[in-house]
């Protein structure tokens, strides 16, 4: 019995040492972007601005778009940018550009689909990722994006905004996941991203039903993914998103304390989707914006 714990224990050794050359190798080595074209892609929150920033990087690389948001009419806003997209990707090659003067037709032309959906209401969701099943097929990757913010101090934030905040924040990944990780599952494929905050990694004040939700949403992501590893599926991945403060929707406009401003600013949306998607793209675990987030995490810890 003693031998068997301590042949477990050198073999956890190893596996950890192991991983930490193969982290230290990817500084050196970049990983190759894996392929999402004709994959199905759900984004939660597609009408906000982070959402369509994620829309418009899936659509570049030609995969189908499934997009979900509670307002009707920003999301078909960023089903027109992805449709854009797609158009200025299949135009076929001039004649002078076409080789023996043959035009050049893509194979597989991706489409995308929209609907209006309350993310807070489980009902909505199931009944919704029904819908998807029967007229797009299984999601292959799934981007829970969807957020809230109240903006208000807890003794002046009413009730229900801190329910609203909680429940869109994180229950709604409870709901999404179940609804889509069964066929996952069963397939031994997927990706699942959970866009969070550092705000879930370590705390500040006048934002406590905020970060008591990233917290949450975190918490919950780093559970099933030892559950997933648990389970032997290789195939699904997943992925942490942790960005700073994010000059964008929700927090746009917002400001720091002025002595570190400078060194910390807030972050452009369009640089945070960028690392996001190179994370996303290479299967890696979890990216936090700017790297010094790591820092403050390990600090903390």
């Amino acid at each position: 019995m003693m031998i068997n714990i301590v042949a477990e224990f050198f073999v956890v050794i190893l596996k950890v040492l192991w991983a930490i050359v193969m982290a230290g190798l990817k500084w050196f080595i970049r990983p190759k972007e894996k392929s999402v074209a004709g994959q199905v892609c759900l984004i939660t929150g597609a009408g906000g601005e982070l959402g369509r920033l994620y829309a418009k990087e899936f659509a570049r690389r030609r995969a189908t778009l499934v997009l979900w948001d509670i307002n009707s009419q920003s999301n078909e806003e960023t089903a027109e940018v992805v449709r854009q997209i797609y158009r200025e990707r299949d135009n076929p090659m001039t004649k002078e550009e076409s080789v023996g003067g043959v035009e050049e037709v893509p194979p597989f032309q991706p489409q995308v689909y929209t609907y209006v959906v309350d993310v807070g209401k489980r009902e909505s969701v199931y009944a919704t990722a029904e819908r998807v099943r029967r007229e797009v097929g299984e999601v292959d990757l799934l981007i829970n994006n969807a957020g809230v913010v109240s903006g208000h101090h807890l003794l002046e934030c009413p009730d229900e905004l801190i329910e609203r905040t909680m429940v869109v924040n994180c229950h709604a990944h409870f709901w999404t996941t179940k609804a889509f990780l069964p066929k996952m599952l069963e397939m031994n494929h997927g990706h699942i991203v959970t866009v969070a905050s550092s705000l879930g990694l370590f705390s500040t004040a006048g934002v406590e039903d905020y970060c008591a939700s990233k917290f949450g949403a975190i918490g919950f992501h780093e559970s099933l993914s030892h559950e997933i590893k648990a389970s032997e599926k290789d195939g699904i991945k997943m992925t942490l998103v942790c960005p700073y403060l994010v000059d964008a929707g929700m927090f746009k406009g917002c400001r720091i304390r002025k002595e570190i401003e400078p060194f910390l600013p807030p972050l452009r949306p369009e640089f945070c989707v960028k690392q996001a998607m190179r994370a996303i793209l290479t299967d890696q675990p979890m990216i936090c914006t700017p790297r010094i987030i790591y820092m403050v995490n390990f600090m903390k810890r």
